[in-house]
């Protein structure tokens, strides 16, 4: 496929609510969305990155940077290519794995439409529809908490994440606990927030019965996390800190992990995502879809991904609804604690003119 250019759209999106964790409060989504165009089709890729870096060391308008001057060209350069051929062009760029995902799932997705082929065939799905589960910031006080995860459960979500920091973990989870009851599937997310000084604290988690805590220490700490998992019964999954399936595998050779949290945008593509499933399933790792916020456009292509046979766990796929009342493509609705696999061409979805235009703050096209 012969790319004719690549818009760089800036999109705002309010959110229902703020959303806080331990390294901020979001109460608007800065979204960077990619369209390439060739003769044949259009595609389009969303960024994760955030508007400031704090989760990751990207960040939106870095993003856009290295895009204009560096991937974009880059790509361009190379002349008729196909998706499996962009990481490689663009790897002798170092990291920016956010803005290579994003370029890297537009090329995708404009090759399947012209070839009409859907993203969950490519990847290798095997389900129709995915079980969804919800994460829940840190709030000002338990009561609002849990008012908040009982809204959640009765929209039919099947697994509940919370968001801990110091401060807000045993006391929130051992609430949620007594009022919802040993039932309900509860995992908790530290987003690096603790060190392993604190594993005495942690283990204070063990007797609620947790499918998992996400990234309790630094990304870079996997041997803390190695020696965690040795001290605490819940079971350790990394989210920062897997990168690409290489990562993956010395993180579960180390005894790092016991579950991997898979967000395309941080291992740099949907392509390397699989690599990453299949290194876990071949391990025996257990492996769900991580999510950042998404528009539809990243939510589509995180439910095809989700519905490859190792992802059995509930991921943070959740409805349009969760965090935006007006999503740019028609909306993604749980039914049955499900949402479904869109099985038509490319992700089988597209932003509605109207409402992309109204969220839009910026567009820029690369001619290539």
């Amino acid at each position: 496929m012969k790319l004719n250019g690549v818009e760089l759209r800036h999109v705002s999106m309010p959110l229902v609510a703020p959303f806080r964790t331990s390294f901020g409060t979001q109460t608007t989504r800065d979204v960077l969305l990619l369209r390439v165009v060739s003769d044949e089709s259009e595609g389009w890729g969303e960024c994760v990155a955030m508007t400031d870096p704090l989760y990751s060391s990207e960040y939106v308008d870095g993003a856009a940077d290295v895009l204009r001057r560096f991937l974009v060209p880059a790509l361009a350069a190379a002349g008729p290519i196909d998706a499996n051929a962009v990481a490689t062009v663009l790897a002798p760029y170092r990291g920016h794995r956010m803005a290579k995902a994003a370029l890297e799932a537009a090329v995708l997705d404009a090759e399947l439409r012209a070839e009409g082929r859907s993203f969950a065939r490519e990847l290798g799905a095997v389900h129709d529809r995915v079980p969804c589960g919800v994460s829940v910031g840190i709030m000002d006080s338990v009561p609002a908490l849990l008012d908040a995860v009982g809204n959640y459960l009765d929209e039919g979500y099947l697994r509940i994440k919370l968001k801990i920091e110091p401060g807000w973990d045993v006391e929130p989870v051992r609430a949620v606990r007594e009022r919802y009851g040993d039932d309900v599937l509860l995992q908790v997310d530290a987003n690096t927030a603790y060190t392993l000084a604190d594993a005495r604290h942690l283990a204070r988690l063990d007797p609620f019965g947790l499918l998992l805590i996400e990234q309790p220490l630094d990304e870079e700490d996997v041997l803390g996390h190695a020696e965690l998992a040795r001290l605490i019964e819940t079971p350790v999954c990394l989210d920062e800190s897997i990168t690409s399936a290489r990562s993956a595998a010395a993180a579960i050779r180390l005894g790092a992990c016991q579950v991997v949290n898979i967000k395309p945008g941080r291992v740099g593509g949907y392509l390397e995502a699989r690599r990453i499933h299949d290194v876990c399933v071949a391990h025996g790792v257990p492996v769900w879809c991580g999510g950042m916020l998404e528009t539809g456009i990243g939510r589509a292509a995180n439910v095809a991904l989700a519905a490859l046979p190792g992802f059995v766990l509930p991921g943070d796929t959740s409805a349009s609804g969760r965090y935006y009342r007006t999503d740019i493509t028609e909306p993604f609705v749980l039914a049955d604690g499900h949402l479904a696999v869109l099985t038509g061409p490319g992700l089988g979805v597209s932003p509605v003119p109207e409402l992309l235009d109204e969220a839009t703050t910026g567009v820029e096209w690369l001619a290539v």
